[in-house]
């Protein structure tokens, strides 16, 4: 999506550590932006584990793809665990995939020796297909069209759970939005759901060209007052996944308060009062006009 603002992005990171204690008095907007960033960062790695375990379930398991009902991921301390369960009401583990902190998707190592889940997979199993038997049982929760409902589970000490995702099944295609999070107990039972976007936000990568007038370097997309102020955990996960296939430098998502400015290069994210972006703004437009 193309963007006016492209000509102040750099400076708004510049200048984004004085903006955020100058127009920022009612909140922490650093302190909103690192736990943010932390929680999408969580959600990224099991996300990321995902993706290119399938891939290497899909090239080198191709005799148990018929009997797999599913997979997960998670963090096990020592690195980044994706398993493949069977189908039905006992499954086992068919494959388990490990990779290193290091995010490289050749620095694995592959089990294919069926076994029990660990207790650790089983609680992450059990809310995951809770959260699954409450999609499927109710007509609210959409798939649209050349995407699909990814589930994350997460547990770290007491909390308990599910992201889901809109995956885009297509090549060129960013999709923020259509996604939701159930929490649980610690006995596993659905204490609240909420939907994080109010819509659904697809957005084409257009790819370099010759033209910098026709190469984004910026996306953008709103939030409602329903969905919140700022950027999404889900938003930063969706962005780490796909900001590598772009020539995007910024991503910005602009609320009636706050506009946030996540950096695809550095992984960063800045939070600005909407009083603090129309200053950058203003000054970068008189600036334009010398």
């Amino acid at each position: 999506m193309k963007t006016k603002f492209a000509p102040i992005l750099f400076t708004v990171l510049f200048f984004s550590c004085f903006l955020n204690r100058s127009f920022a008095q009612k909140k922490d907007l650093v302190r909103i932006a690192d736990s943010i960033t932390r929680e999408g960062r969580i959600l990224y790695r099991s996300e990321w584990a995902s993706w290119y375990g399938t891939d290497i379930f899909v090239a080198k398991c191709a005799a148990k793809k018929e009997l797999a009902g599913g997979y997960l991921s998670y963090n096990s301390g020592t690195g980044l665990t994706n398993i493949f369960f069977s189908k039905g009401n006992s499954p086992v583990v068919l494959a388990t995939i490990t990779f290193g902190y290091d995010l490289k998707s050749t620095n694995y190592t592959l089990d294919t020796v069926s076994r029990k889940l660990t207790p650790v997979e089983e609680q992450l199993y059990n809310i995951r297909q809770a959260a699954l038997a409450k999609i499927q049982s109710d007509t609210s929760f959409r798939i649209y069209k050349n995407t699909s409902l990814n589930l994350v589970p997460i547990i770290i000490n007491t909390i308990r759970r599910v992201y889901v995702l809109s995956g885009s099944q297509i090549n060129g295609l960013v999709v923020f939005g259509n996604d939701y999070l159930f929490e649980f107990d610690a006995a596993n039972h659905l204490i609240s759901e909420k939907k994080i976007h109010k819509s659904f936000i697809p957005i084409k990568i257009n790819k370099a060209t010759t033209d910098s007038a026709k190469t984004d370097v910026a996306s953008i997309h709103t939030h409602s007052p329903e969905t919140g102020d700022f950027i999404t955990a889900t938003d930063i996960c969706t962005l780490l996944l796909y900001e590598n296939f772009t020539n995007w430098s910024q991503h910005i998502v602009i609320s009636k308060n706050y506009v946030s400015v996540w950096d695809c290069k550095n992984n960063r994210l800045v939070i600005l009062t909407a009083a603090g972006w129309k200053k950058i703004s203003d000054s970068t437009n008189k600036s334009d006009k010398k």
